[in-house]
């Protein structure tokens, strides 16, 4: 008699991920700055925390890769791509407010703001 291979996943194999439910982004820096530092910091902990593995995370310097930041148009750094799932969207800055961060990666939805009264 033989023994039929098992049709269950083996508990070390890790989960298959289809492409479309995958983050590609692209964070473009400036060298070592600080701002650099902290957006990569910042992404990071936001992609770890919220992004379960889902994601493929870039670090680009601009300074050793001018010509990726020619073809990505890209005028200041550090700026964050979204370029998947879509749409496409670009973030300028340090990534410090993490509800604006999640907003752009579609992980939230920002609340209506209240009235002003004048």
């Amino acid at each position: 008699m033989t023994d039929k291979p098992s049709l269950r996943p083996r508990t070390s194999d890790p989960p298959l991920i289809p492409a479309a439910d995958r983050y590609l982004l692209r964070l473009y820096v400036s060298g070592g700055t600080e701002r650099s530092t902290r957006a990569i910091e910042n992404l990071r902990h936001v992609c770890e925390r919220h992004l379960d593995g889902r994601y493929d995370l870039e670090v680009i310097d601009i300074y050793q890769h001018p010509e990726a930041a020619r073809a990505a148009q890209i005028v200041a750094a550090p700026t964050l791509v979204k370029a998947t799932p879509a749409p496409l969207r670009r973030i300028i800055g340090d990534l410090s407010d993490q509800h604006k961060v999640l907003h752009a990666l579609n992980l939230t939805s920002l609340p209506t703001p209240p009235d002003v009264i004048g």
